[in-house]
């Protein structure tokens, strides 16, 4: 009897568009693996599909940012007994949270940029400039500036607090951006990321042509093997569950400083996570199906 999949996408997030991508990438992939797809896309209320996802033997989670990354789905669906892909509601909601994450790489011993959490926009920042203000709890770079004078704060603050209620700044460090795969329990080749653009912004994320990847990324191998040893302790340490990709930058003195942990990677064809796998010959249905096995 064929595996019965719904794949869980759209959402009201700003991510909404990548998600529906996802979505669809995995939707083909489920159905040349033979699986049974039933399509789930929702804005605002996905308690309406309680029949359909209890009717489904799992859900992959192609949620990107929001109510899908931050926990929320994951708890009700765990309240509903529903399997689904991916990490639980409380490492969700703790990876979501960039302020929080850096808190515990920080405890744990990584090299991480100063930062500061802001809950209002009065609040001064106290850090020196450049300085990147981000919101605490977004993806795909919305609302992402670096500020190098003054005079370009406040706006930055503003266009921050439109995606989210806390806001982070953090010190910025010119370097090499680079990000690490996990699968089960297996890290897989580091992607180093050179966007055309002076920020891997969201253009640069789903536009073909406008980011060059290498991959593996042309590191010495004693450096290679150390980040692929502190990702590994990073994904099991937070409690990341099947999968997840954690983002780094190499600063100019050759140290790799912790930025966020992404529970949720994207699945587009432009996405990094499918580009690293294969590169070790893990087709993109073959890592569809590595997923939902591996949550199952």
């Amino acid at each position: 009897m064929s595996l019965k999949v719904g794949v869980l996408m759209g959402g009201e997030s700003n991510e909404r568009q990548v998600s529906i991508a996802t979505g669809k990438a995995v939707s083909a992939a489920c159905k040349r693996l033979g699986f049974l797809v039933e399509k789930l896309l929702f804005r605002h209320d996905y308690k309406k599909f309680i029949n359909q996802l209890k009717d489904q033997d799992i859900i992959f989670n192609a949620l990107h940012g929001g109510i899908g990354e931050n926990g929320e789905i994951q708890a009700w669906l765990d309240k509903n007994n529903i399997q689904y892909t991916g990490s639980g509601s409380l490492v969700s909601a703790l990876c979501m949270d960039k302020a929080r994450s850096k808190t515990l790489a920080r405890i744990m011993g990584f090299k991480t940029a100063d930062w500061q959490l802001i809950e209002n926009s009065k609040q001064k920042v106290k850090l020196d400039l450049p300085v990147v203000v981000k919101p605490n709890e977004q993806g795909s770079t919305f609302g992402l500036t670096i500020v190098k004078d003054k005079a370009m704060l406040k706006i930055a603050m503003e266009k921050a607090f439109e995606y989210g209620s806390t806001v982070i700044a953090e010190r910025y460090i010119e370097g090499r951006e680079i990000t690490v795969p996990v699968l089960g329990n297996k890290v897989y080749p580091i992607i180093e990321i050179k966007p055309l653009h002076n920020l891997y912004d969201y253009e640069c994320k789903y536009t073909p042509g406008l980011t060059k990847y290498f991959c593996p990324a042309e590191l010495e191998p004693k450096m290679t093997s150390f980040i692929k040893e502190d990702t590994a302790l990073l994904f099991n340490e937070f409690g990341c569950d099947v999968y997840s990709r954690i983002d780094y930058i190499i600063d100019n003195d050759g140290f790799y400083n912790f930025l966020e942990l992404n529970t949720l990677p994207g699945m587009t064809k432009t996405s990094l996570f499918p580009k690293s796998v294969a590169t070790e010959g893990l087709s993109f249905t073959m890592l569809i199906k590595k997923i939902i096995e591996l949550s199952l």
